[in-house]
């Protein structure tokens, strides 16, 4: 028995990796802070899917957290033939009016958890025949973002250690995606003070066809799902760097 690691799960575009994971019978290490949720949801998966779901609890936010989650993996002899680091999370405001604490939080758990996790379970990923890695990006990862400098930037690294990643882990039989969703109904709208902004009155993708993309192309380097996403990504790339940057501070109000 090998499992997917699924960071977040429990709540937002997690839980519906969880859900569509499950119905193709995959079994499943579930990490979040909330365990009271990850127990129900791990209860709900094996009655309907009948798969297996471990519960983590951890804490991304904690310098410490990934490696402790890593270390209760190992130390439980669980074999890992998937990774989905889904945990993340924005906020919306000035750089210098936002917490310094909170913006440092999000650099914790959107990049230095994200690296450390991966690094600390490659070698069980390299054991297993066909593994993958997925890390939950943004399209936000391809331009600056005013009034939510911190999150797009995370977002940016994000996309290329995963790239970069993607090059690397070829020949090791790891296959690693990054997946690059705009707008997606999820709790992340709420949590990063977004509800209302032009970004969100629009367009919403629903998570469930944002999680059968990324799993369906999951060998892929980059993933972007819905046909709007991708024109506004490849319109950037034709853009010089100080229109994109404005549309997106633009989008934020």
């Amino acid at each position: 028995m090998a499992y997917v690691v699924l960071t977040g799960a429990s709540a937002g575009i997690g839980e519906v990796f969880a859900h569509q994971l499950a119905s193709q019978h995959q079994d499943l290490i579930l990490v979040a802070r909330r365990e009271e949720r990850l127990q129900a949801l791990a209860g709900e998966l094996a009655e309907r899917y009948g798969v297996t779901a471990q519960v983590v609890k951890a804490d991304l936010a904690d310098a410490d957290g990934a490696s402790e989650l890593a270390r209760t993996i190992k130390a439980a002899g669980w074999a890992v033939c998937g990774l989905v680091n889904n945990a993340g999370f924005g906020d919306r405001g000035e750089f210098d009016q936002l917490p310094l604490e909170r913006q440092l939080a999000m650099i914790q758990v959107n990049v230095s958890s994200l690296v450390a996790l991966t690094w600390h379970l490659l070698p069980l990923l390299k054991a297993q025949a066909g593994s993958f890695v997925i890390n939950v990006a943004s399209t936000a990862a391809f331009q600056a973002g005013p009034k939510m400098a911190i999150y797009y930037a995370s977002k940016a690294f994000v996309l290329s250690f995963s790239e970069a990643l993607h090059e690397e882990l070829k020949d090791a039989g790891v296959a690693v995606s990054a997946l690059c969703p705009g707008a997606t109904e999820s709790e992340f709208a709420s949590e990063a003070n977004l509800t209302g902004t032009k970004l969100f009155s629009g367009s919403v993708m629903p998570a469930e066809q944002v999680v059968r993309k990324s799993l369906a192309r999951r060998r892929s380097a980059i993933v972007i799902p819905g046909l709007m996403n991708l024109l506004m990504v490849w319109s950037g790339k034709l853009s010089p760097r100080w229109i994109t940057r404005r549309i997106a501070g633009w989008l934020q109000a």
